[in-house]
Parts: C-alpha cells; structure tokens; sequence
C-alpha cells in the first residue's frame, strides 16, 4: 500500500533530537523508522468533531507526531460530556470545545500545528476547510454531517476514515472509492428520517466505547500515511463491548451509487439538514409543534389532556414532568389502544427528536388533535424548572 503522503513532502519533515526522543518507540519499530515519522510530521489530518470519537483521535494522532491537524466543532462543553469526551474536563464546562481541545492537545505535544474551526461543517465551507488536509477523518454523531464528510472525501479523493456508535456498539471503515473501495452512500443511499434513528445523547452510549471505535479511527489514519498494513478500504469493522466480539463485514463498491458509482448524479455538496419537522408523511393531518411555555400554560388548565412521554424507562427513573403519560417510541404502534384518538395529546422526549417521529405515527393512525414539545424535557429543565435533572 502507498502512503497518502507524496515524497515531495518529505524534504521539510526534519526530525530534531527532541522529537526523536518523543518518538523513539516510533522510530524502533522497522515498519516506521525515521522516514516513517517523517511522513507522520508531514501529514495533514482533519478531524471533524471534538467529542466522543473526536477525542481519542485527535489525542492518539497528536502524541503520534501528525504535522498539522485540523479540528471541527462549534459546540460547548456540557456535563453530559465528560463520561466519554476526554479531551474535557469538569473546569471546561460551558467552554467552547474548540477552546478546551486544543489547550490539551498542546499539552500532549507542542510539536504539532493545530487548526481550530469554530463553526457548523457544511457545504458552504467544508471544501474550503478539508483543502489542504490529506485525509478526513469522522467524529461525528449526526447524518447530515456523515454524509457531508462521505460527499466531500468523494468529490476531492480524500480518504474518509469513519466511525459510529451507539450504546455498546461501534464500527469502523475506511470509504476510499480512488483507492478501490466503497463510499459512506454505497451502504446507506440516503439519510433515515427524522426520529427514525437515535442519537447518542438519546440513546446512551457506554463511556468507554467511543475511546476504543476512535482509537482504531487514528490506527487507520496512520496506516494510511504510512502506507502500512491493510487498511480497512471495502471492510467494516464491527465491535460488541457486551460480547466482546469483533466482527467483519466485506463491502462492495455501488455501481450505482450517486455519488462514487459509474454515473454519479451528485456532483456538488449538499446539506442535509434533519430537524424535528418531519415532511413527506402519508397523512393530510398538520404537524404541530408547541414551545415548554406553552406546555406550562396548557398544564395550567383545567381541560384535560394526555401527556405522553415517549422516551425510554431508564430516562424515566432520572426524570419525569408529573401526570404524564409512559410508552416508549419502540413500543408505540403496538400499544396505540392504550391512547384515546379523539382526546389531546401532547408529546415530548428529551429534546423533540422522538417526540416528531411519535406525532407522525399518531397522525397516521387517526388521532385528531396531537401536538410535540420543541426542545423536549431538557428545554423543560432549561427554561421552566431547573430542578428537572438535564442528562
């Protein structure tokens, strides 16, 4: 396997005594060597995302000696974070974390030229952005910005290193069409509805797996500059913590694919923006939605309602707004009976995700008067009664 690095690169990548010294178990290795760290201190590796996953890659390639990299979030530091964002601590809470990211990571080592971008990725700059990186690698936990990371790497040649998780589950690959492999949208032509998959701040994810999917994320980016080893290009890596079970999934390349297939119809970079609206329902029925205000204002009357709560039993035991009412979205279209269809219904979950993809299953089974809560429990929390726990 090549190196993604041109040896013209290489000329600049001098290696001082210090940084032989930090490297040396680097330099030992005969498959690194001294040209091999070269080519790591040559290296530009953008990293999109600071959290979960973006954590332990941008630790592993900053100790690793990566020359230049680049980093992407616009998002604070919350105490939901520190389970599993590393590159934080409690003193960064309501910090940027761009800010707290990059005060560790010259921590680790000075030696490394970091890029902050403190801003959403999307169409508009990711170009701009990923130009002068040799590979990108995704650290994110939302579809619109996967498939935007998968378009843009597509389109300029890049090597896509991603990763997920959720819960106890992790995978990994790397999407590399110019390289024989397969992209993102081979797998998945399109982004699922809204509310269709959670995320992890809705369905929980164990601390430590993010540590290990983004380890492996950053082995691959330095094989891949060190043009060593297999990389995991038409191969999926899937990992169980429970079973502690690693398994591997061979990919194939789309022919038809829209982006990377023999007739690509997208040529340019698109967002894809999921919000709580949710279109294209089979009902005629609106799609209401009402603020935590609101929801207060209605509380305070004395009609009746439903409150329906559809978030999952172990969110319920850390929070509950009183009187509501419990069926967990997975379970909702087979316990319907349980609900009145002429009654009002007002919907939340923590923070309005479920609750869409909720309202569209009442809608479609006939229920006449049916309504969400924007922003869910926690806008509850932030805005009406801070005594309701955010989680």
């Amino acid at each position: 396997m090549e190196s993604v690095i041109s040896t013209d690169r290489l000329e600049n990548a001098v290696l001082s005594t210090p940084e032989l010294q930090r490297y040396a178990r680097h330099v030992t290795i005969p498959e690194v060597g001294t040209e091999g760290q070269r080519r790591l201190k040559a290296a530009k590796v953008l990293c999109i995302g600071a959290g979960g996953l973006g954590s332990p890659i941008a630790l592993y390639l900053a100790a690793a000696g990566i020359g230049e990299i680049g980093i992407v979030d616009f998002d604070e530091v919350d105490f939901s974070n520190l389970q599993r964002q590393i590159l934080h601590g409690t003193g960064d809470v309501g910090k940027k974390k761009i800010d707290s990211a990059l005060d560790r990571l010259v921590e680790i080592n000075p030696e490394v030229e970091f890029h902050t971008f403190d801003c959403r990725f999307t169409s508009e700059n990711a170009e701009e952005i990923a130009d002068p990186y040799d590979l990108i690698i995704d650290g994110t936990d939302n579809f619109p910005t996967r498939y935007l990371s998968n378009d843009l790497a597509v389109l300029t040649k890049k090597p896509n290193i991603y990763g997920s998780i959720f819960r106890f589950e992790g995978q990994v690959s790397v999407f590399a069409p110019h390289l024989g492999g397969p992209c993102y949208r081979c797998l998945f032509p399109e982004p699922p509805k809204p509310g269709q998959v959670p995320s992890c701040a809705e369905g929980g994810v164990l601390g430590v797996l993010p540590g290990i999917v983004g380890s492996l994320q950053a082995s691959e980016a330095i094989k891949l500059i060190l043009g060593i080893g297999d990389p995991l290009v038409g191969r999926l890596i899937h990992f169980d913590a429970l079973s502690f079970r690693f398994r591997e999934i061979k990919l194939k390349r789309d022919v038809e694919c829209a982006v990377c297939g023999n007739h690509p119809s997208i040529q340019t970079l698109t967002d894809y923006e999921m919000n709580c609206e949710i279109s294209g329902s089979d009902s005629d029925l609106p799609l209401r939605e009402i603020n935590v205000q609101q929801l207060k204002d209605r509380m305070a009357q004395e009609t009746a309602f439903v409150l329906l709560d559809v978030r999952e039993d172990a969110e319920i035991e850390i929070c509950r707004l009183p009187g509501s009412v419990t069926i967990p979205l997975g379970e909702l279209p087979q316990r319907l009976s349980e609900l009145d269809p002429n009654c009002e219904t007002i919907v939340h979950c923590k923070s309005g995700g479920r609750s869409a993809q909720a309202l569209q299953i009442l809608n479609e089974a006939g229920f006449s008067d049916v309504c969400h809560v924007q922003g869910g429990i926690n806008a509850w929390s932030k805005e009406i009664d801070s005594s309701v726990p955010l989680y």
